[in-house]
């Protein structure tokens, strides 16, 4: 497909879903035997998701409204409303704030579970994933060569490395990684990881887009991150900027996939809302705009992923169940310990 093609169907895709996204905003009450509404908690970006959820309701007629926040806030709120909480459903970024908020959800219907291979859904059916995406390292290729980047993470704490390497630990992809090592390693070799990052001076940033940044202006050479910011980052500035990811030649925890994923509330007043919005979220125009607009992977077979993804097929990923790597709590005990975080 040439650039000119798909650069007017990405835009065609783009304007069809922004066109009704104040509508998103607007909550008037349901109408005597209308679709009604539904109230999503989501732990995304608005920019990114706010367009495809407009789309919905436009599609449906169900009104919706979305309170956005961080996975920790959102789940915080969830346990203090408890059976109160006007939410429906659940959304989040990665799969710590899924394991957090297991307790509280219900039995998704297997009509929606097997949308998905068994990698991206919840082992007791609560949750379903929407999307992946992959950790790599971002590296500056004007700064070093592919064949000079290490083999694992663990290669990250040479000497060689030393204050050439960025990461954002206060984020919870990154702490979800951290995690994926304490089941991959164990507790104390991935504590030894830790220890010597902090020796080997790995440079701190507060969010992954930082890093990215900082990885183009040659403050570090490498950083880590989630697959799709240096993508973004080329796609906000033009594409003429020196970032590339790396996926470590040795697998490990360092090349983990993660879903983004939803489930529904035990105590949704619109459940029925709720599993439609999780079909239409599973359904190939919902991938496909995952694909093309926020450069994440689709989770449904047969949805093309974009051409500039590194296939997930090419990855060398850990075997690791979503699941199990819900034990956040674990993790920031150890970043603590070490000093990585307050």
């Amino acid at each position: 497909m040439g650039l000119a093609v798909r650069a007017a169907r990405d835009l065609g895709l783009v304007l069809a879903l922004l066109l009704p996204a104040l509508a998103v905003q607007a909550c008037a009450a349901a109408s005597p035997g209308g679709p009604g509404e539904l109230v999503v908690y989501a732990a995304r970006e608005e920019e990114l998701v706010g367009p495809i959820v407009a789309r919905f309701q436009e599609d449906t007629g169900i009104r919706v409204r979305v309170k956005y926040g961080g996975a920790t806030q959102i789940v915080a709120a969830l346990l203090e409303e408890g059976e109160g909480s006007p939410a429906d459903l659940f959304w989040t970024r990665d799969p710590g704030g899924l394991g957090a908020a297991s307790p509280l959800l219900a039995p998704l219907p297997q009509g929606i579970l097997d949308r998905v291979p068994p990698w991206a859904r919840s082992r007791d059916g609560d949750w379903v994933g929407i999307s992946a995406r992959v950790r790599a390292l971002v590296y500056n290729p004007e700064r070093v060569s592919t064949e000079n980047l290490p083999g694992s993470l663990w290669g990250l704490t040479d000497p060689l490395w030393r204050g050439r390497v960025g990461w954002s630990p206060t984020s919870s992809p990154t702490q979800t990684m951290i995690t994926a090592m304490r089941l991959v390693w164990g507790e104390e070799r991935t504590l030894q990881w830790l220890e010597a990052m902090e020796r080997n001076g790995a440079v701190g940033y507060g969010n992954h887009i930082s890093v990215v940044a900082a990885v183009s202006a040659g403050e570090v050479d490498a950083g880590l991150v989630n697959h799709y910011y240096a993508h973004r980052f080329r796609q906000e500035r033009g594409g003429d900027v020196p970032v590339e990811n790396y996926y470590f030649r040795d697998g490990g925890p360092g090349n983990l996939a993660m879903v983004s994923g939803a489930g529904v509330l035990a105590t949704a007043k619109n459940p029925r809302n709720a599993e439609a919005f999780l079909r239409f979220m599973l359904a190939a125009p919902a991938q496909e705009y995952f694909s093309s607009q926020t450069f994440e992977y689709p989770v449904v077979e047969g949805v093309a992923v974009n051409e500039a993804l590194t296939p997930l097929s090419a990855v060398n990923r850990p075997a690791v169940n979503m699941d199990d790597l819900g034990d956040l709590r674990g993790t920031l005990v150890m970043l603590r310990d070490v000093g990585v975080i307050p």
